[in-house]
């Protein structure tokens, strides 16, 4: 096996669009928008220095569908065609030097802190776990005519994406946002069309694919990111995952990338979720969900994609050559090395580390928020032209996180008059 070989190959996606290399940049919060959604010279800025850094396939930060249902302050949101030139002028930047990239779509559900939106909706009425409920506010329940009305506004924010000159959108299905949590029993338990069965629990994932999907035209790649599981008890598993990876296969899905976790189970970013130990071979072959993948590839021939964990170019390079995945997906490492992809298409390996980020605070530190809170820190430092500080202390990040958010939901429960949305 040849490193530089094995990365540096293209792959052609299901609907004909060609991605230049195997690397993939995951999502992460850039929480670089304006306080009204828009997108700013800071985010072309930052996906310039991705784009420039080698990079084949570029996936977004979360982009809201829905302004009353922002997942952090700082998140664009895309309802329709208002803010087109801005948009545009970071899809230009974003997929220079022949990249790919997608933007990807996302309703929180009732994954948003308290005070950030006027109320939080899911499918059912579920509160966080007691030591969370300080930080989430328990949702209300989405009618019918809602989750139909959300239906349509991926579609529409799909239809804006691809206007705009992005080259592809990923529906943002994991990590404990809205689409995972209808998929997930613990979350929805719901009696009508929309729950009650795995079958049921999947229609609206498969919904917003098919109508995303008549929105943006058989050429435009579509993608998901989807957990392996939720590592909750009651809530998604390995064996729903499954089949519901199936059924977007069957739907005509292009990329799956496969993560794991939500706020309350953040496998995502390497917390160990259970008391027992890591295996050797999952250690030794360092992403964190390619057994499952191993999985996935042999109940579908879609292009897969394991995010999380892996550390060298050779590690990177033998899951691809295993034929587990067709590309490797990197996230933090970026926030701190944007020109990584550079140096690994190289054979080289990345010259920063990735290390826990912990305050000392032990709830705080369960949550997977802190993790989140001082990568989107660094990722502002890149969109303002700084250079990263990999050694930044995250307690101090995260007070910052706090304070932003306590200013937001100040100003949003100031009285306005209402607007037809």
């Amino acid at each position: 096996m040849n490193t530089t070989t094995t990365l540096s190959r293209p792959l052609v996606l299901p609907c004909g669009a060609k991605i230049k290399n195997r690397l993939l940049k995951s999502a992460m919060s850039e929480a670089l928008a304006t306080r009204e959604g828009v997108a700013t010279p800071e985010l072309v800025r930052l996906y310039s220095a991705w784009a420039q850094g080698g990079i084949g396939l570029c996936i977004t930060g979360n982009v809201m569908i829905d302004k009353r249902a922002k997942g952090e302050p700082g998140n664009v949101i895309i309802e329709g065609p208002q803010h087109l030139k801005e948009l545009q002028a970071w899809a230009q930047a974003a997929t220079a030097n022949k990249t790919q990239c997608w933007v990807q779509l996302n309703h929180p559900g009732k994954q948003a802190p308290k005070g950030l939106n006027r109320e939080t909706v899911a499918p059912s009425a579920i509160p966080f776990r007691k030591d969370m409920q300080a930080f989430f506010a328990t949702p209300r329940e989405l009618t019918t005519d809602e989750v139909q009305a959300l239906v349509e506004r991926f579609a529409v924010a799909a239809k804006t994406v691809k206007d705009a000159g992005f080259t592809g959108v990923q529906i943002h299905g994991a990590h404990g946002y809205l689409v995972s949590q209808f998929l997930s029993p613990h979350h929805n338990q719901r009696t009508d069309a929309w729950g009650g069965t795995a079958e049921k629990r999947r229609r609206f994932v498969l919904e917003v694919y098919r109508a995303i999907r008549a929105a943006v035209g058989p050429q435009f790649p579509v993608g998901i990111k989807l957990n392996s599981a939720d590592f909750q008890r009651g809530g998604f598993t390995e064996e729903e995952s499954l089949d519901t990876i199936r059924a977007l296969a069957d739907a005509g899905i292009d990329l799956i990338e496969i993560s794991g976790g939500t706020y309350e189970a953040p496998a995502m970013t390497g917390v160990k979720t259970s008391k027992e130990p890591v295996k050797e071979s999952t250690q030794a072959r360092e992403a964190y969900f390619l057994e499952f993948a191993e999985k996935a590839r042999a109940a579908v021939n879609t292009p897969l994609v394991v995010t999380g964990g892996f550390r060298s170019a050779k590690g990177m390079a033998q899951a691809i050559a295993s034929g587990a995945v067709d590309m490797v997906g990197l996230a933090r490492i970026l926030a701190v090395e944007p020109d990584v992809p550079n140096r690994l298409l190289a054979g080289k390996n990345p010259e920063q580390v990735v290390r826990p980020i912990k305050t000392g605070i032990s709830a705080i530190d369960k949550m997977g928020l802190l993790e989140i809170s001082w990568y989107t820190g660094q990722l502002k430092r890149i969109g303002r032209g700084q250079p990263t500080k990999p050694k930044e202390p995250g307690l101090w990040v995260f007070a910052k996180q706090v304070w932003s958010m306590v200013g937001v939901g100040r100003k949003k429960h100031k009285p306005t008059k209402l607007r037809a949305n």
